[in-house]
């Protein structure tokens, strides 16, 4: 279902040339997986590098933070929370005996713009200190600043904060948003990762169609209001979206540009409007001043470069409109973005039986997993020991759900070398295969380990639930 009306560049004003030469830049600098552009309300460019595709959920990250803060303003603003409510008065239950007089004054304020006292991200801490209960030990671990004095990027305050959420209004955060958010604006579909409690994270693990992130963006530059309703109050669009605390370079002084400009709530300041960002490379940029958003997702961490492309390349081309030729060739390549199969031959009478070797950096098995190479039809079935098994394409794309989340993969044998890409398709990540038939052994590694680790059997389970580690 389009959430959004769509049009063309030209007549939003916008060049597609402009458009073409972010693309260029994305694949040139980074892992793209999708890009939406929308000026005036529609879509005017889009495309999946495939085996992504539009009607497929991607895995936000901490993009997902920004959704909380959503949540939150809506129980704000009925009433049942409060910027100064704090976590040990709602909590109650969840308060160390030995709390310290600043874990006593944490308020959904803090929670919300980061701003405890931690000076570091204090998830791995405080799970270390309290392995069944994460609030419990988020304010167990101390803290060096004096709260609301200094921002420090930190997931367990929004873990704090959605249970603070669904405490005082008796919802899940998911049934809260699906209720409030995404139902009225049409989105069918909004899967959550959730920690072993069955809870969501809340920091991470929301998984969204790039449109609806688009989408999203949209009604935020609308000042909350979608269509004819006013779903978020346009005070706590604008009170989130602005600056509440500066954010600090690293510990070499260095740092990213649009990553040094404060800090909303659960939102980043830019040099342009402002953005929700996820690790390697979900971001919904909202530019108000052009009437602009762009929603990308992607499978790496080039944080600033990706912005910069955005910067650079595409505001450039705002009021600028090309030609209806232009227009059409800028869509049609954005129809045939995809990423290359594994060359090499079919083999069709060819099997291997190998044991995987899980010394390798990233990988994604167990040590000594049984891998076994059978052909099928036009392509393989691999067999990963008891766990589970895949279909491999031979120069196309084949898709499986062995566990729940599909893995759409595409393989060759290069001479006594089976290759294989596993792509996990709802998530930013992927698995290569390395099967060497002579010598028996195989390899299977991430691209980029999965921030919840690196096991592969976890991330095609639906849903994901593990701990809360993400880094």
């Amino acid at each position: 279902m389009r959430l959004l009306p769509r049009s063309t560049p030209g007549p939003s004003g916008v060049s597609s040339r402009a458009i073409g030469a972010l693309v260029d830049r994305l694949e040139a600098w980074s892992e793209c997986h999708s890009i939406m552009v929308a000026r005036h309300g529609h879509v005017i460019a889009e495309g999946w590098w495939a085996p992504y595709s539009a009607d497929r959920p991607h895995l936000l990250y901490s993009l997902t933070k920004s959704f909380t803060s959503i949540a939150a303003g809506l129980t704000i603003a009925d009433g049942l929370l409060a910027l100064d409510d704090r976590v040990v008065d709602v909590l109650p239950d969840h308060v160390p005996a030995d709390i310290s007089e600043q874990g006593r004054r944490i308020t959904v304020h803090h929670l919300l713009s980061m701003t405890s006292g931690h000076d570091t991200d204090s998830l791995e801490e405080a799970w270390r200190l309290e392995p069944g209960d994460l609030v419990k030990g988020f304010l167990r671990v101390p803290f060096p600043e004096p709260e609301g004095t200094r921002h420090a990027y930190d997931n367990a305050t929004t873990f704090v904060l959605a249970r603070m959420v669904e405490r005082v209004t008796g919802r899940g955060l998911p049934e809260l948003l699906d209720e409030r958010l995404f139902t009225p604006m049409g989105v069918d579909h909004a899967e959550w990762d959730r920690v072993a409690s069955g809870a969501a994270f809340g920091f991470h693990g929301l998984h969204l169609r790039t449109e609806v992130i688009a989408a999203f963006g949209q009604l935020l530059l609308n000042g909350g209001r979608w269509g004819d309703r006013q779903l978020v109050p346009r005070e706590w669009v604008e009170l989130a979206t602005r600056r509440h605390i500066e954010t600090q370079p690293e510990e070499d002084g260095s740092g990213d540009s649009d990553y040094l400009r404060g800090y909303g709530y659960q939102f980043w300041m830019s040099r342009h409007g402002y953005h929700g960002d996820g690790a390697f490379g979900q971001r919904c940029l909202v530019i108000p001043a052009h009437d602009l958003v762009v929603a990308i997702t992607g499978g790496d961490g080039q944080r600033q470069e990706t912005v910069d492309a955005i910067w650079e390349c595409l505001l450039p081309g705002i009021d600028q409109p090309d030609s209806t030729a232009d227009d059409e060739i800028l869509a049609d390549r954005l129809r045939r973005l995809s990423f290359a199969p594994v060359p090499g031959s079919a083999d069709p009478g060819r099997s291997a039986k190998a044991r995987l070797d899980a010394s390798a950096e990233a990988s994604a098995l167990p040590d000594g997993t049984t891998v076994i190479v059978d052909p099928i039809d036009g392509g393989w079935l691999v067999r990963f020991g008891s766990l589970f098994d895949v279909e491999v394409g031979h120069a196309e794309w084949r898709e499986s759900s062995p566990l729940g989340r599909p893995i759409v993969a595409t393989g060759g044998w290069q001479d006594d070398t089976f290759v294989a890409e596993l792509y996990v398709v709802t998530t930013p990540h992927r698995v290569r295969l390395v099967v060497d038939a002579s010598a028996g052994t195989a390899v299977a590694t991430w691209n980029t380990v999965p921030l919840t680790g690196p096991n592969l059997v976890l991330h095609v389970r639906s849903p994901l639930m593990t701990r809360p580690d993400v880094a």
